[in-house]
């Protein structure tokens, strides 16, 4: 696994994430439908058009904070993690639309052992979002339960 175990972070350790991926129309609207979300303005072009002052779809913001996580994975918690505590301070200050490209950077706030668990300590990452212009999408902080290498408090 690529994935770092919690005695690899360090805080204030930056990671600019190698992977992008550019949304598409189609992923927008699978991840709409998939969740439910009838959302006019996500998955219907007049509406958006019309009704909207951006005039066209908005990209599900579930997604992206998806795609946020998801882009981070790799250099960061593939395999280590052994679950995701929560979530906050999630900020979408910019819209993301069919055809931009996004790319992930990730910051460890802050580390520590677990109270509970010798095997584990907790690690809040703050992750950034941006399009292909520079544009800040989306922002989040996020506490993952990470897997130690020698499962033992040193």
């Amino acid at each position: 696994m690529t994935g770092l175990y919690f005695e690899d972070f360090e805080q204030d350790q930056r990671f600019s994430h190698a992977i992008t991926r550019t949304v598409t129309e189609m992923d927008n609207t699978l991840f709409s439908a998939l969740t439910y979300n009838p959302q006019p303005l996500h998955i219907d072009h007049h509406f958006a058009a019309t009704e909207s002052e951006f005039g066209r779809p908005l990209v599900n913001s579930l997604f992206t904070l998806g795609l946020l996580i998801g882009i981070s994975v790799h250099e960061t918690t593939l395999g280590t993690t052994i679950a995701n505590l929560g979530m906050t301070d999630v900020n979408f200050p910019h819209p993301v639309f069919h055809g931009d490209t996004i790319r992930v950077e990730t910051q460890v706030v802050s580390k520590r052992e677990s109270r509970s668990r010798t095997s584990a300590g907790i690690v809040k990452f703050h992750h950034q979002a941006f399009n292909q212009d520079g544009v800040l999408v989306a922002e989040c902080t996020r506490s993952a339960f990470m897997k130690r290498k020698s499962g033992e408090n040193e």
